[in-house]
Formats: C-alpha cells, sequence, structure tokens
C-alpha cells in the first residue's frame, strides 16, 4: 500500500482545510517545495498535491506545482479544478505523473473517459462522500447517489485509482468508520485510495491489509505530527512487503 502525502496550496502556503473551510486553514510553516523534496527522499512514492485555490476559484498555485513536478524525484499526482481537457493536457505536458478529476467527474463524466483514453493509467477519480452519498462543489452540494453507484461507470476505462474522501470519519462523525471505503474498495475493480480516514499509525495498518485498497492519503495527521512520514511507510508496507509502484 502506498503512503500519498497531502500537498495542499492556499496562496502558496502548505495548509489544511478543517471541515474544508477555505476562510480558516490550518497553515503548516513549511516551504511547500522544501516538503516535497523532503518527503521523496525519505522514500515517497507518490506526493498528491491540489490546489485549493483553484477549486475554490481564488486564484491559482500553477508556478509552485510545475516546480515541485520538476524539482522532486517521485511522481506528482495533481489535483484542483481540473475540469478540461485542455486543463488535463496542460498537467500532463507540465510532467504530472497523474490528473485527479473531481466535482468534473459528476457534471461531466464524459472528460473523465476521453482523459483516461487519452492517459491510460494517469487518470484519478476523485469521490467525496457525506451520508452516504457523493457531494460536489467542495463539499458544499449533495448528489442523490452513493460512491458504489457513481464508481461503477468508471470501471473498465483504464483509470488509475479512484479516491474516496469519507467526509464524515474526516469530521469526526461519532457514528463514522472505515466502512463505506471499505465497502467500495469490496465493490469495485479500480484500486482505491482511501482518503479522510487516517488518523494514527493504527489506521494505516488496518487499511493495509483490506483488499483493493492501494493507498491512503495523509496531510493533517501527517504534517500535524500524528506520525512521521518512515513511520506511515514502514506500517505500509510491512504488511505485504514493498508494494509496486503504480503506474
Amino acid at each position: 500500500m502506498i503512503i500519498y502525502p497531502d500537498l495542499e496550496l492556499r496562496k502558496g502556503r502548505l495548509v489544511n482545510l478543517a471541515r474544508n473551510r477555505i476562510d480558516s486553514p490550518i497553515i503548516y510553516d513549511l516551504d511547500p517545495i522544501m516538503a516535497a523534496r523532503n518527503l521523496a527522499a525519505q522514500g515517497a512514492e507518490w506526493l498528491h498535491v491540489v490546489d485549493l485555490d483553484a477549486v475554490f476559484n481564488d486564484g491559482e498555485n500553477t508556478a509552485i506545482i510545475k516546480d515541485i513536478i520538476s524539482k522532486t524525484s517521485c511522481p506528482v499526482q495533481v489535483g484542483g479544478a481540473i475540469r478540461s481537457m485542455e486543463k488535463v493536457h496542460s498537467w500532463m505536458e507540465a510532467g504530472a505523473g497523474r490528473v485527479v478529476i473531481a466535482t468534473a467527474a459528476v457534471k461531466y463524466p464524459h472528460l473523465v473517459k476521453a482523459a483516461a483514453t487519452a492517459y491510460p493509467d494517469s487518470v484519478v477519480v476523485s469521490i467525496d462522500a457525506r451520508g452516504g452519498h457523493v457531494a460536489i462543489e467542495g463539499w458544499t452540494e449533495a448528489t442523490t447517489f452513493t460512491p458504489i453507484e457513481f464508481a461503477h461507470q468508471f470501471e473498465n476505462i483504464g483509470l488509475a485509482a479512484i479516491i474516496l474522501t469519507d467526509i464524515d470519519r474526516d469530521e469526526d462523525h461519532p457514528e463514522s468508520s472505515i466502512a463505506h471505503t471499505t465497502e467500495l474498495a469490496a465493490k469495485i475493480r479500480v484500486p482505491v485510495i482511501a482518503s479522510g480516514v487516517v488518523k494514527t499509525l493504527d489506521d494505516i495498518s488496518t487499511l493495509s491489509y483490506l483488499p483493493n485498497i492501494a493507498g491512503v492519503i495523509t496531510s493533517r495527521a501527517l504534517f500535524g505530527g500524528a506520525f512521521s512520514f518512515s513511520e506511515a511507510h514502514a506500517i505500509a508496507t510491512a504488511a505485504h512487503g514493498p508494494t509496486a509502484q503504480l503506474q
């Protein structure tokens, strides 16, 4: 299983959004490019980089992300308002290892299929879920379908992975668990990357033994000091030996 350190960028700074609130981000006193290089030096197989300003239509961090891509020795998975083939082409030409399509996958599923055709095994669909249903537009709008219903349409088009962010778990709802992530992974053939569910090293250990969980994305626990990347990576790879890097 692969640990994906999550570098979320807001106005050029490395941040994390508690309850996805753009107005009051957790700010980490780390240079994004140096953080990326340090993680790669520690053995990171992938970096997950998100342009939050692009997501919230409040600018962009393109130059910094391109620097991370060019100055880091591991592949970068880029997300943040990728809503057109032009954006897909632009990031792939800039050297991104993968592009992540989120809200646009709900609104324009044909975009996902076109992107996966153009770049096989280099496109990831990101699903955010609250209360068992897919949420879009930065978690602000609910849909009527479940993650499993939504994911099935993308099973045979050559996706690299599907990210499932469990909003309830991320927001520490009392009834939340990793059950939604486990269920999705069991019912689709596309590798699943878990997001929003990792609070401790024990969570990583549990996920590493579950079928079809190919990776976990971590930001708040990692950069907040709950564990180090080296500790997380060691546990993720110990269960079944070193994982083959997803291409």
